[in-house]
């Protein structure tokens, strides 16, 4: 067995069910996994080795099944948001490696870098007529950072625009659901999912869970803060072109009637979404939208 420290900085391994995944290593030991089934990354851990991403011990890696946990991409639609499947189709198809990939950033030298891509099929043109070319860029900073961006082009020759929202679905690990705090969305609309997507104003100084939360907060800020009091550390979220950002915990009666969800998994999950929801975007033939989101840590809470 070589050390962790002799282990190639990326490399393809069989994932669970002989899925093919990629692994990301920085030097501090700091790690990533993403699945080509779904671009999906089910793996984000710290350099001790302690996992920051929630991934359900009953997920299913089986395609066409969504994998539940880790980061799945929403893409051409936020949840029931429109005429197809929950949540769209990109998280259950197979990606493959982009040959072409955008060219490198000049301050690249010490990243981990993956590119993957996803293009428009037969099939997928008769439950969503428009072509286009998804370009995902992971990246594993130096300091264990995990940066996800996005390029979705329109490849239409028929003149066509089209629309889609969107969603980086983060699962954080959390130590306890009832001792977190989000902040960042204070005193922002949001629509309550459960309450039939009705408008509310945010009246907490911080986000805090007592029961089943899902909420799509609006025009939010560029930083998003998750503190998690018993493991004394913050989780933070940096997003670039994602107005929105989706707060969910299923609490306890929901969690049960998930399949592919532990019946008291919701105590140690929480997931902040960065999101573009209520304005969907829209590209013209040619044109290319694009959406980053950061992952990064502080050991220890950010308490004034």
């Amino acid at each position: 067995m070589s050390s962790s420290s002799e282990r190639k900085p990326l490399e393809v391994v069989k994932g669970v069910n002989g899925l093919d995944k990629v692994v990301l290593r920085q030097v501090n030991g700091t790690s990533a996994e993403v699945y080509l089934y779904g671009a999906h990354v089910t793996s984000w851990k710290n350099e001790h080795g302690e996992e920051l991403l929630f991934l359900s011990s009953k997920a299913i890696f089986k395609p066409p099944k969504p994998i539940r946990g880790g980061i799945p991409i929403c893409f051409p639609q936020f949840s029931n948001l429109g005429a197809l499947d929950q949540h769209g189709f990109a998280r259950n198809r197979f990606w493959t490696f982009d040959d072409d990939p955008p060219p490198l950033p000049p301050d690249a030298n010490h990243k981990v870098i993956t590119d993957l891509i996803l293009r428009s099929t037969i099939e997928d043109l008769k439950i969503w007529p428009y072509s286009f070319e998804y370009r995902l860029r992971i990246t594993l900073g130096p300091g264990g950072e995990l940066m996800l961006t996005s390029r979705i082009r329109n490849t239409g020759t028929d003149g066509k625009p089209f629309t889609f929202s969107f969603a980086y679905h983060t699962y954080f690990s959390v130590s306890d659901i009832s001792e977190v705090r989000v902040e960042g969305l204070e005193t922002l609309d949001y629509l309550d999912n459960c309450q039939k997507r009705e408008r509310f104003t945010e009246q907490g100084d911080s986000i805090t869970f007592e029961s089943e939360v899902d909420r799509i907060y609006l025009s939010t800020p560029t930083k998003i803060a998750v503190m998690d009091h018993e493991k004394k550390r913050t989780l933070v979220m940096r997003k670039d072109g994602l107005p929105d950002a989706v707060v969910w915990n299923p609490w306890d009666k929901k969690a049960k009637a998930m399949v592919d969800f532990g019946d008291d998994e919701y105590k140690h999950m929480l997931c902040v979404e960065a999101a573009a929801v209520e304005k969907p975007i829209t590209l013209k033939p040619g044109e290319e939208w694009r959406g980053r989101q950061e992952l990064s840590t502080v050991n220890k809470l950010l308490d004034p």
